[in-house]
């Protein structure tokens, strides 16, 4: 798992030095600081109240990202008065979400929150359902440009392929797992 992990992990890196190589291509000179890294579908060591006592446990999130709350010590010092940022995508149609950890997130799920909307059917269904070039037109219509090599990426993840995020945003908030900041809108969707 942890070789897994460091795959992960470097190729999030590769994926930064190349996306900002390509920038400095178009752009004079263009500042692409890192803002925040998260990982999500991985598994930490980390320290939890289990039956009253303090305990190490391999937190293994798949589908979930770290949210602890406001004081946390392991958060950097930025962090500490907000809690950790927890970003949950929607799909290449709708809006996407900037939460925080809530420190009851502790005890109800390990710090944890899911980090996206989750799909609502299947890859092939969707493909069943939809064109790819109808997506791109469609969400063109609205004003939101798609890039993608395949049409069929496309159809595969067509927004109406995933749940309704603005609800599991709302289901997070209300069990205590992360508190709604900000909501983002898509303007530009690459698939690799």
């Amino acid at each position: 798992m942890r070789a897994a992990i460091n795959c992960a992990l470097a190729n999030r890196q590769i994926l930064t030095a190349l996306v900002r190589e390509v920038f400095a291509d178009v752009l004079p000179s263009p500042r692409l600081p890192l803002l925040y890294d998260v990982s999500h579908n991985t598994c930490k060591a980390e320290d939890h109240m289990v039956d009253g006592s303090r305990r190490t446990l391999h937190v293994h999130r798949k589908g979930a990202t770290r949210a602890w709350g406001p004081g946390h010590p392991d958060l950097p010092p930025a962090l500490q008065p907000a809690g950790q940022p927890v970003l949950i995508g929607g799909s290449m149609g709708t809006g996407s979400y900037v939460l925080a950890g809530m420190a009851s997130s502790e005890d109800r799920a390990f710090s944890s929150a899911c980090h996206g909307a989750g799909r609502a059917m299947s890859r092939h269904q969707a493909l069943r359902t939809w064109h790819g070039r109808a997506v791109i037109d469609a969400l063109a219509d609205r004003g939101i440009l798609i890039r993608s090599p395949s049409s069929r990426g496309v159809a595969e993840e067509a927004p109406g392929a995933y749940k309704d995020v603005t609800a599991v945003v709302d289901a997070a908030e209300a069990a205590g797992l992360a508190r709604k900041v900000a909501r983002l809108e898509p303007l530009i969707c690459v698939k690799g």
